[in-house]
């Protein structure tokens, strides 16, 4: 299905100045819409905002990020991915306290998700009780380490098969009389 937004609200967007790690530089000039979105096929939450078709928020919810609400209206959140701290003015207390609240919970299920990823790979990376006699490797033997293995001879292997076919050819045809 692929990404799919689940909660939208309008809010002016601004960026941490990256050389004063102090002021905040608008990267909106009005309101703009900035939703949540979900990608099933990926399990991730991230937060997207376009202004037109240039993208001022593409941030990835982790399970250690930490929404923060400074003021009546305004609330921020460090991407240490994109290397930045994202700040949303709202019009109201509510659309604020709404996104927050949405961050809170997409948070939680982006620790759960990750738990769960965190539990396949461990159960991948182990081999099952379950597994079938013949998908287990063999038990490594003394013998088999010590290279004593070529010493056993089995009927089959390569090396003795032209000496089976030259005593074969060496044998006296038997003949019925």
């Amino acid at each position: 299905m692929g990404e799919q937004p689940i909660f939208s609200t309008r809010a002016h967007v601004f960026q941490i100045d990256p050389s004063t790690k102090k002021n905040w530089v608008p990267t909106s000039k009005h309101a703009v819409t900035v939703s949540y979105f979900y990608d099933s096929t990926r399990n991730v939450y991230r937060i997207i905002s376009l202004d037109g078709s240039k993208a001022i928020i593409n941030s990835t919810i982790t399970p250690n990020m930490t929404f923060t609400k400074t003021s009546q209206k305004f609330g921020q959140w460090a991407d240490s991915r994109a290397n930045t701290v994202y700040g949303l003015g709202f019009s109201s207390e509510g659309h604020l306290a709404k996104f927050a609240e949405k961050f809170a919970e997409f948070k939680e299920a982006a620790r759960l998700a990750k738990e769960k990823s965190q539990e396949k790979m461990e159960l991948t990376s182990t081999p099952s009780q379950e597994s079938a006699p013949g998908d287990l490797l063999s038990p490594l033997t003394s013998e088999s380490i010590n290279g004593t293995d070529d010493e056993r001879v089995t009927p089959d292997t390569p090396q003795h098969m032209e000496a089976r076919a030259e005593s074969s050819q060496n044998a006296l045809p038997f003949s019925h009389r």
